[in-house]
């Protein structure tokens, strides 16, 4: 006898069909899988044998091969076990083979037959949408997350017995849908406030700029005077992710193998030093997601980014153009999105003190290791020192968040800078420093384009660095409320890239 059922294969953080093919023919007993399996489907064997039996089925005695189709692509993980023993059971004739036609299984047996949770739920749910069948049977405990995919009908199970259970009735015995985890309106950012952060008011308007743009910020400073404060507090001037942003951070996550944080929040990475170039823009094999794919629509905080490898910087380097990161092994390419918001923070020498006897030569080795092809895809420059000791101990948080400077009133105006960029771009989700869109579309067309560059270069500016700047002197005009771009906010833009010129001249 012949049946097959759906299920889907992690390719990266996207899902890709895959039929498994069951034939039972008379011989010898014997049990195969074939397409490509890696160690952990090759066991499913053992674990579909023994949920066979201790869920009371028979498990036929007979020459049983399964093949996972497309054969060429690499099949990885426990996920293809409830779609194995669905297919041995319809080929045994214990389930109506045509009860499969339309449903996809997703999910790992245990040796009694119950089901456990495997990682990429959301994944599935996406891929089952996109190419069907569009009836999905997952773990009870994945339901939740996998109906946050609208289009898609999510059926929790909780053992193999009840999944036998609903094919023999046509899934008109199932209990109540999956209802997706609950969606709240507090974000949890804002538990971090701007108006903690006493002083340091360039930092805080280089955050501002940076989130209404999207521009990429380095923090320049001695050890101690709040870089690592003001960073964590900017995804709490973000605006909250949208829908489709909110599927996007949940396919990452869940394609990651990690919980997902609710009320949804833009992801805040902050990867230590020694992190390796695989673990910061992803590797491995199969290929896992780095630091900036998991910070994809949020903020990826690099501190003592001088310290990080010259191996991992570098590679940093195209995801921050592209919005990407492609790796290819062998004959296996995988794409994964990689737009995050990149803050980095460093010492202005090795010492770090705000009393210095570093020689020339170790400034210079120090600063050197930012290349200056890496410093031209950031786009502001703050210089952080330390704030008088009366502004830091004096007044209470209510007097500073009238300056204007507390999250909600600084996401209020990031809000509405982002709402006219919207309306220029003509759709949601574009920003002045992406720098996919037209420099001439950001600035208002090509005659103005030509003035500004002409400015730029008797600033000093050429290239990428000029393109850069009238980037943030956009994104300045826009929170000012102008609808083109003024000297002042030129001179503004240029002062956030005077020290990012300095630090390209030395490396």
């Amino acid at each position: 006898m012949f049946a097959h059922a759906h299920t889907f294969a992690l390719e990266g953080v996207d899902g890709i069909r895959v039929t498994v093919e069951v034939d039972v023919r008379s011989g010898l007993p014997a049990f195969s899988i074939v397409g490509l399996p890696d160690r952990a489907v090759r066991e499913a064997r053992e674990r579909v044998r023994s949920a066979l039996l201790n869920s009371d089925f028979e498990f036929p005695l007979r020459r049983l091969t399964v093949n996972l189709a497309p054969a060429s692509l690499q099949k990885a993980g426990p996920s293809f076990d409830l779609a194995i023993a669905a297919a041995v059971l319809a080929a045994s004739e214990q389930v109506p083979a045509d009860a499969l036609a339309g449903i996809a299984l997703w999910g790992e047996l245990s040796l009694d037959g119950r089901v456990r949770a495997v990682p990429g739920a959301v994944v599935a749910a996406l891929a089952a949408r996109s190419v069907g069948p569009r009836t999905l049977l997952v773990p009870q405990e994945s339901a939740p997350e996998a109906a946050l995919v609208t289009g898609v009908d999510v059926v929790p199970v909780q053992s193999l017995g009840h999944i036998a259970q609903l094919l023999r009735s046509g899934l008109r015995e199932r209990s109540e849908p999956a209802r997706p985890l609950a969606i709240g309106t507090a974000d949890p950012h804002l538990r971090l406030d701007l108006a903690d952060v006493r002083g340091q008011e360039d930092a805080k308007r280089a955050l501002e700029i940076a989130a209404a743009g999207g521009h990429n910020l380095l923090m320049v400073g001695p050890p101690g005077v709040g870089k690592t404060m003001l960073a964590r507090r900017l995804p709490g001037l973000l605006p909250p992710p949208a829908e489709g942003e909110v599927i996007d951070i949940a396919r990452i996550r869940s394609a990651a193998g990690m919980p997902l944080e609710w009320p949804p929040a833009r992801p805040f990475r902050a990867p230590h030093h020694t992190i390796s170039p695989q673990g910061l823009v992803g590797g491995g094999a199969p290929p896992r997601p780095g630091e900036v794919t998991l910070a994809h629509r949020g903020v990826l905080f690099l501190d003592e980014i001088n310290e990080l490898s010259r191996a991992a910087l570098e590679a940093l380097r195209q995801p921050l153009e592209d919005g990407r990161v492609q790796i290819t092994r062998g004959q296996r390419t995988v794409v994964f999105p990689a737009r995050p918001l990149l803050v980095a923070a460093c010492n202005p020498c090795p010492c770090g003190g705000s009393v210095c006897d570093c020689s020339h030569q170790e400034r210079r080795r120090y600063a050197r290791k930012l290349s200056g092809p890496l410093l031209d895809r950031i786009d502001l420059l703050c210089e952080v020192g330390r704030p008088p000791l009366g502004t830091v101990s004096g007044g209470d948080r209510e007097a500073n968040d009238s300056s204007g400077n507390s999250s909600r009133v600084v996401r209020s105006r990031v809000l509405a800078a982002r709402a006219r960029q919207h309306e220029r771009f003509g759709r949601a989700g574009c920003l002045n420093g992406d720098t996919q869109l037209a420099l001439a579309q950001v600035v208002g067309g090509r005659e103005r384009l030509a003035d500004l560059l002409a400015r730029a270069g008797r600033a000093g500016l050429a290239g990428r660095a000029a393109e850069r700047m009238l980037r943030v002197a956009r994104t300045i005009a826009d929170l000012e409320g102008r609808q083109t771009i003024s000297d002042q906010d030129l001179d503004e833009a240029l002062g956030l890239r005077i020290g990012l010129g300095a630090l390209r001249a030395v490396a």
